[in-house]
């Protein structure tokens, strides 16, 4: 019998251009035996964004640099976790095309996906303002995914992970609470939390699921009672069969949490939420769990455009030749892209002191540059999003 596998790439294929759309490798064999093969300038930038978005975060550098790792290329790139806008040149790979060749359709991919779940990550960071935020999106995607899902929810914004394999990548533990088939296989909400205060470590957070059997407010009670000062906050997960006002459920939880000298508790809320969820409940809540909106967040349309050619301004008709780079000011966040290498001396309208913010992170296939971490990259984001107002619920962004 024939064994069974995942449907999965393997890192070495995706290295050995395995997951390459054909005709790469097809044109690869064309230029390498007629001698057409040149070296080129290759941009990176995204065409056009989701959903009326208007700003994007972008993700997905450190895979782009570890697949490029040992090709002779020069790789030119803005910081992982720069908010950017439609055009701008996020990435630019110079060498001899049949060497990268084959890497455009991985390449893509890691920026497009990473980009779009960061990209949302930011947008309910935005919505939630100072509440917590945690990322539940990975069931819903193929798990070979996840760490990536949960790297990029992390450095959009979101404050923990639900998965072990991602907090793993992060550096951080993983944050989670119980689920219903712990209440159900223990007969209860009660035996369920005295069972999981007694054998858990005292590390994690006591945060009971209170809606598994009975009304939200009646299983939070028993679990505070059961557990008295330990239990550190209650989570809804109300199914949206009967769901009702998801508002007023939690502000009749809270009512009486608080008439009974529960008001050290929190609440947590999860199942279903998007960004105008959170803009309705955050004044409410003490944070969520976001799962299928972050997880299954629209990618973000990269392509990859020759714009020069053997040092030739040359690029395919709707493309601007010749490589590029972003400006921005300092003060007023105000972008313009032009010509790569032309002296930025001029200072913006404002007054502001404007940047230059592609630098080089790879020469002849080697990394010249430190790559920040996780929690860098998300300081990074923060504090790029903080003049930017949440687009949810048909609020659209203010600031361009």
């Amino acid at each position: 019998m024939k064994k069974r596998k995942l449907h999965i790439a393997t890192e070495s294929g995706i290295r050995r251009g395995r997951t390459a759309d054909i005709y790469f490798s097809r044109a690869v064999k064309v230029l390498k035996r007629t001698g057409g093969s040149k070296r080129v300038k290759a941009e990176f930038a995204v065409k056009g964004l989701p959903e009326g978005y208007t700003w994007a975060v972008a993700a997905g550098l450190e895979e782009c640099l570890s697949v490029l790792e040992g090709i002779d290329v020069d790789v030119r790139a803005l910081s992982e976790g720069t908010v950017i806008r439609p055009l701008e040149p996020v990435m630019t790979i110079e060498g001899n095309y049949t060497d990268f060749a084959v890497m455009e359709t991985a390449l893509l991919g890691f920026l497009s996906q990473a980009s779009g779940v960061a990209t949302k990550a930011a947008r309910l960071r935005i919505a939630a303002g100072n509440r917590t935020l945690i990322s539940f999106g990975a069931r819903r995607m193929h798990p070979a995914i996840a760490p990536m899902i949960e790297r990029s929810a992390f450095i959009g914004g979101c404050d923990g992970v639900s998965t072990v394999a991602g907090a793993e990548l992060l550096g951080i533990e993983p944050s989670g609470t119980m689920p219903h088939s712990l209440v159900i296989l223990s007969g209860g909400i009660e035996k369920a939390v005295l069972d999981f205060d007694m054998t858990i470590d005292r590390s994690v957070n006591r945060i009971a699921l209170v809606d598994t059997f009975g009304d939200e407010k009646f299983e939070a009670l028993v679990a505070c009672e059961a557990l008295g000062g330990a239990l550190k906050g209650i989570r809804l997960d109300t199914p949206g069969s009967r769901r009702g006002n998801i508002a007023d459920i939690v502000r009749e939880v809270r009512w009486e949490l608080d008439m009974r000298g529960f008001s050290d508790v929190g609440i947590l809320v999860s199942g279903g939420l998007d960004e105008p969820d959170l803009l309705d409940l955050r004044d409410a809540v003490d944070g969520f769990g976001v799962g299928t909106c972050l997880s299954a967040a629209r990618v973000l349309d990269f392509s990859m455009d020759i714009v020069e050619v053997e040092g030739r301004l040359e690029s395919k008709r709707g493309k601007m030749s010749g490589e590029k780079m972003l400006l921005r000011c300092a003060e007023c966040g105000e972008d313009s892209v032009v010509p790569a290498g032309i002296k930025v001396d001029e200072p913006c309208e404002c007054g502001g002191k404007v940047h230059a913010l592609n630098v080089g992170y790879m020469k002849g296939g080697a990394i010249k540059r430190r790559l920040p971490s996780a929690v860098e990259i998300r300081k990074h984001v923060l504090k790029g999003i903080e003049s930017l107002e949440s687009e949810a619920a048909g609020h659209p962004c203010s600031c361009r």
